[in-house]
């Protein structure tokens, strides 16, 4: 029986892509760090590498689901005033059904997302999700450094390896 590819399914689920595409179009004038495909699979990447490195034991589908779905949400902070993490948890439970995730993957994944602005670590998902997310900015080299709000001690300065 061939696997299914999961991730696939969700990067090619039509409200996934609807999603991307409403957060490129109230991030059409932003100057700052975007919120894109770009930035969702430079998020699944590091992720992953940190997890391999750490010897984690969670699977790669589960990091790369979480990750591509992390801030899916975004444009409802834009335009609803809603804290985009919350809105990419509630938005990305469909998405993960259609993409055959099972009940206890998606309250696993929908809660790390939920928790993905928070440092402290309330699992080994969100952690990963919060470490890669700060780490996948590149403030060393963004040309909007000087007028963005992150403090400094948030802003990645680095190239961590």
């Amino acid at each position: 029986m061939d696997k299914i590819d999961r991730i696939n399914l969700i990067l090619h689920n039509k409200i996934y892509r609807k999603y991307l595409d409403k957060n490129r179009q109230c991030e059409k004038e932003r100057i700052f760090c975007l919120h894109d495909l770009q930035h969702f699979l430079d998020v699944a990447r590091i992720a992953y590498i940190i997890a391999l490195e750490k010897n984690m034991n969670i699977k790669k589908d589960i990091i790369y689901g979480a990750a591509l779905l992390h801030d899916v949400g975004r444009w409802k902070q834009y335009k609803y005033d809603i804290p985009h993490d919350e809105a990419s948890a509630e938005l990305s439970i469909d998405i993960l059904k259609a993409a055959d995730f099972n009940d206890e993957e998606i309250n696993f994944i929908t809660k790390a997302i939920k928790n993905h602005r928070n440092k402290e670590r309330n699992s080994e998902l969100g952690f990963l999700l919060y470490t890669s997310d700060k780490l996948s900015r590149k403030c060393y080299d963004c040309s909007a450094f000087s007028h963005c709000n992150w403090s400094i001690d948030k802003k990645n300065l680095q190239i961590i390896y």
